[in-house]
């Protein structure tokens, strides 16, 4: 977990498996649906674009067979555009950075073999964390804050592309 916040593209190399899945990256980055490292690590660079003092403090950990659960709260500040993609890939909704921290439960679940990562699904306070960066209830002025951000964001896809 502490490595989705700051570790460095040679820790996902040492511990993601090249054949890893991530079973959360629907609504991801098209680079981070890739298996293995790369994807993971996209995961990673996504958060942190849109998350500042990005943490997850595990409260319980437990071991079962090849499978890791992991109980954390996750905290952070929204501090630059959090991006969602639909199936496609394309940008699906962005909200614009409202500089409120969070903190909110999570749950990770991760199946280990050879001591590398090789699967990862969680369960995530998602509205939770929404109503207190402040996306929900959404204001008219949040709204446009949101269309222009998304704007900004499809025209910066579109030049990369």
């Amino acid at each position: 977990m502490h490595m989705m916040a700051d570790g460095d593209r040679d820790t996902f190399d040492r511990l993601v498996a090249p054949e890893a899945t991530n079973r959360e990256s629907r609504t991801e980055p098209p680079a981070a649906r890739v298996p293995g490292p790369d994807g993971l690590y996209a995961t990673a660079l996504w958060l942190r674009e849109a998350f500042g003092d990005f943490h997850h403090e595990v409260v319980h950990a437990v071991e079962e067979d090849d499978v890791v659960v992991l109980d954390t709260v996750m905290t952070a500040r929204h501090v630059g555009p959090f991006v969602t993609y639909d199936e496609r890939g394309r940008v699906d909704q962005v909200f614009a950075p409202t500089g409120k921290s969070f903190a909110v439960h999570q749950t990770h679940w991760l199946r280990i073999a050879d001591g590398k990562l090789v699967e990862h699904w969680a369960d995530r306070d998602d509205l939770g964390m929404a109503r207190q960066a402040g996306w929900v209830p959404p204001t008219p002025a949040g709204l446009i804050r949101n269309a222009l951000a998304k704007r900004k964001v499809r025209k910066g896809t579109a030049h990369s592309a």
